[in-house]
């Protein structure tokens, strides 16, 4: 016995002391997860109580977190210039073992981005997002790269995407932003994006297709379509094409369209119930903003579904998602009467400090993936 102990071995009826092999790390967000060395394995639960418990407070004076290039997260004491894998907040953590709730507990009008992301640790992710400087777009990049993610503002306007990544940066130096143009409503525009993008050699784990326009009025695009069908559905369909062997390269990866339960108010079958084409890219005559809108959000669910169907065996999934009514962005801004509808309801609907208002996040995070061993 005296052998054993001295070794460390020794049997111990503490539940917090950790096995042989086993050891206590962090992730960026202050979550306590056990390394077994011995198996090559992570889990949240302590291997001997089972709790699940997060760092409390913030680091002492002079300390900073930093990630090394395996994403590994380590501390640095400049005060003492020494750096350690060991959080020095691990002596007080709290314990965190809710009762399992259900997906309408875990999700609701007042859950927020860090909530759900809570936990996830994003580093060597790539993500690509359309239309990401402005709302529901610019929160769900944002929130990835807060998280480590690498994430890319795909966006109309550099400018505006540009400043877009400032803004993120604002908020952690260190997040791996970039924008690059990417205008929907030019097929030619997409191709280049895709060409760009590829030329980076990077993989694509998640593609986020949320940029998109509502009530505007009848136009044409340089390729001689409807304005709303190609910027919110088509041209989407042809990014993933052009990237679909980079997702598949890269899997597991996933897409994840922001559509629209607007799309059940829409119909796109002619009378003898085959797909009536010209409903997709109607004349200026045959013309509803509206309706234009809803058929275009359901171009995107028949597409994502068919996606998944096609992809999901090669290791790439595809969700469809409903971000919320009559959210306050800047999608309404193409007609005052819009604008004086979403104004009205804005007390009552999610706001845009809400992540479950992204909608993209739930076809995101299922559950709390765990660090690399």
């Amino acid at each position: 016995m005296a052998a054993l102990k001295y070794a460390g071995l020794e049997d111990t009826d503490s539940e917090e002391e950790l096995p042989p092999g086993w050891e206590e790390r962090t992730t960026k967000d202050g979550w306590v997860y056990y390394a077994n060395h011995l198996e090559e394995k992570t889990q949240w639960e302590h291997p001997k109580s089972g709790k699940r418990k997060r760092v409390a407070g913030d680091l002492p004076y002079g300390w900073e977190q930093e990630t090394d290039e395996n994403g590994q997260v380590y501390f640095v004491d400049h005060i003492n210039k020494r750096t350690t894998y060991l959080d020095p907040r691990l002596a007080f953590t709290v314990e965190d073992n809710p009762v399992k709730p259900t997906t309408r507990q875990k999700y609701d009008g007042n859950t927020t981005a860090m909530e759900i992301l809570q936990g996830r640790d994003l580093s060597g992710k790539v993500v690509i997002i359309t239309g990401a400087n402005s709302g529901i777009g610019f929160e769900t990049a944002k929130s990835l790269a807060l998280h480590g993610a690498c994430v890319i503002l795909a966006c109309r306007s550099l400018a505006r995407g540009n400043d877009a990544v400032q803004r993120i940066l604002g908020e952690w130096h260190k997040a791996k932003v970039e924008a690059m143009t990417l205008d929907l409503a030019s097929l030619q525009s997409v191709q280049h994006f895709a060409e760009a993008f590829k030329s980076k050699n990077l993989p694509l784990h998640i593609l986020i297709c949320n940029a998109g326009m509502f009530g505007a009025p009848w136009s044409l695009t340089e390729d001689g379509l409807e304005s709303t069908f190609q910027v919110n559905h088509l041209g989407h369909f042809y990014l993933v094409q052009l990237l679909e062997d980079v997702l598949r390269q890269s899997s597991p990866a996933r897409v994840v369209m922001v559509s629209s339960e607007s799309h059940r108010f829409s119909e796109i079958k002619d009378s003898s119930g085959k797909l009536d084409f010209s409903l997709l890219s109607p004349s200026k005559k045959e013309y509803w903003a509206m309706l234009a809108y809803n058929r275009s959000k359901l171009c995107n669910i028949l597409f994502s579904n068919e996606l998944n169907r096609r992809l999901s065996p090669h290791g790439v999934t595809s969700n469809s998602v409903h971000p919320g009514n009559m959210i306050y962005s800047s999608i309404h801004q193409n007609w005052w009467v819009y604008t004086l509808l979403f104004t009205l309801a804005r007390p009552f609907t999610k706001s845009m400090g809400n992540l479950s208002r992204s909608g993209a996040f739930v076809g995101l995070c299922f559950e709390r993936a765990l660090p690399a061993a």
